[in-house]
């Protein structure tokens, strides 16, 4: 696997157009590879540049697994160390916002 030291998530609309593009695939399992492997040429970066080309790329470097743990990460922490609210404003404070939020 290359390095990676961000995932920058899709929006809602570019994840749907991605489905789309790939749902022409009878097989379920083809649909799926092809869609995630495009999405995580699209989400992985490393000092600021893509780390794949294409999904095709993405797919030859990546096993099952590394997508998966790579898809996941991206679902739930929003890809890296910046997150969607730091990437909007680099001033904002997440450790500050979840202890406020949180009634710390």
């Amino acid at each position: 696997m290359r390095e990676i030291d961000e995932l920058r998530p899709l929006t809602a609309g570019r994840l749907l157009t991605l489905w789309r593009e790939s749902r022409e695939r009878e097989d379920p399992l083809e649909r799926v590879l092809l869609c995630n492997g495009r999405i995580l040429a699209e989400c992985c970066f490393f000092r600021e540049e893509r780390v794949y080309a294409g999904g095709a790329e993405a797919l030859a470097d990546l096993t099952g697994r590394q997508m998966e743990a790579l898809l996941r990460r991206l679902a739930e922490e929003g890809g890296g160390p910046r997150t969607a609210r730091e990437a909007e404003n680099p001033a904002f404070d997440a450790a500050r916002f979840d202890a406020l939020r949180g009634g710390e």
